[in-house]
């Protein structure tokens, strides 16, 4: 089984190189893990103490930062190492503050996480939530390195619970310590035989409760917002789109207004929304010397600031619920007790099945369900209190995370 798994390895990554022609995003992919243990080698010498921790992409890095955080300060003579599988991670924080070095995770082949673990050679090793590297955690098991899952999050659907998945089993033994979002994880992980398993839940609630602390303000969404009524879509795709342009240009109430940041950025694609609006439209990318003021639509062409357009929503629709896997992250809006409006593929997603449950979030449909659901929350404040109201406690309920997995590996 080993071999096939290498065999496979080998075969992707011979492939994803042809694809690399074509595709710009699998060019980075490529192209990132070049000069990936060149760069460990200027950066990491031998007598150096390092923590290494792994993303599979931004939702993960985002999901570990207060983990990451909290062992560096810990740990204040360690350099701090992180990983990424991804380019939607990896270009987005690349130039992060918090890692001493920040780069591609060589694909898993017996010689590169050899190679890998020779330069940076951790005390301490960190999987965020999954991505279970086969011929790394071998080879962190072989050297007795304590490594961690933190967020971690356990499905029936995966290969470790089904009757052909004893060799996914056996690389769990590699883990010190799990430590798992629920209940159903701890479940289903210690019916492998596991007893070194924790619910600590979800450490994205410490992140994004660490937010309403930091300076969130923009003057430029100021300027745009006025003292107008403001639906913010976040990580909108096409098919959120087509339903919400009919929206905004069939919107009849006045003093509304629309920030809309895509998931995609393209500019074509931007180009293409901006011409689908029939009302005044402006560009992150334009906004220099315009009055925003005189602006009913403003679009979001740049990455890195959504969390902080959150903070001036009255109404948030989080995209991707349309698609697969589902919905975006709707604990950003959340934590500022924004009332959320998502599409209706979210059942993979804990916290927005709870959100709905509770009735901070609304699911919809189709176009008529957007617009009963939008038009209700414009028409009411109290509804958008009640329900803003519902999504703040729900994250407030639900931060410690970070805390019992911090106290729980400095006593092991």
């Amino acid at each position: 089984m080993h071999f096939l798994y290498n065999l496979t390895i080998r075969i992707a990554q011979f492939l994803l190189k042809i694809i690399a022609l074509f595709s710009p995003k699998m060019k980075l992919f490529v192209d990132g893990r070049k000069d990936v243990f060149k760069i460990l080698e200027q950066k990491i010498a031998a007598q150096d103490q390092t923590i290494w921790f792994h993303a599979a992409s931004l939702g993960e890095y985002e999901q570990g930062l207060p983990v990451i955080e909290k062992i560096k300060n810990n740990y204040p003579d360690h350099k701090i190492i992180i990983t990424f599988f991804s380019p939607s991670g990896y270009e987005v924080r690349k130039n992060n503050t918090v890692a001493d070095v920040t780069l591609y995770l060589p694909l898993d082949t017996p010689k590169y996480a050899k190679r890998f673990l020779e330069l940076v050679h951790p005390d301490l090793v960190f999987f965020i939530k999954y991505e279970f590297w086969i011929n790394y955690l071998y080879q962190l098991r072989k050297q007795n390195i304590p490594t961690y899952l933190i967020s971690g999050i356990f499905r029936e659907k995966q290969l470790f619970f089904k009757w052909y998945g004893e060799f996914y089993r056996k690389a769990l033994d590699t883990f010190t310590h799990f430590f798992v979002q629920n209940k159903d994880s701890k479940r289903l992980i210690t019916q492998l035989g596991m007893t070194n398993v924790t619910v600590s839940g979800d450490t994205r609630f410490d992140r994004v409760v660490a937010i309403l602390e930091k300076d969130n303000h923009l003057d430029f969404i100021a300027k745009f917002k006025g003292d107008s009524v403001t639906i913010v879509v976040g990580s909108s795709w096409p098919k959120d789109e087509i339903l919400l342009i009919d929206f905004i240009n069939n919107c009849a109430l006045k003093n509304v207004k629309f920030i809309i940041a895509p998931h995609n950025i393209k500019k074509e694609q931007i180009q293409q929304l901006k011409k689908s609006i029939a009302n005044k439209v402006v560009l992150f990318s334009e906004k220099e010397d315009k009055d925003l003021s005189q602006y009913d639509v403003f679009i979001i062409d740049t990455v890195g600031i959504l969390t902080k357009i959150y903070s001036y929503a009255d109404i948030a629709y989080v995209g991707g619920g349309f698609g697969n896997p589902g919905v975006h992250n709707i604990l950003e809006p959340a934590t500022f007790g924004v009332p959320i409006v998502i599409g209706p593929n979210y059942s993979h997603f804990a916290e927005a099945t709870a959100l709905v449950a509770l009735g901070g979030c609304t699911s919809v449909s189709n176009y008529e369900e957007l617009e009963l659901a939008i038009n209700d929350l414009l028409d009411s404040k109290k509804a958008r209190d009640e329900k803003g109201i519902i999504c703040n406690n729900f994250v407030q309920s639900n931060k410690g995370a970070t805390s019992c997995i911090i106290s729980k590996i400095i006593s092991i």
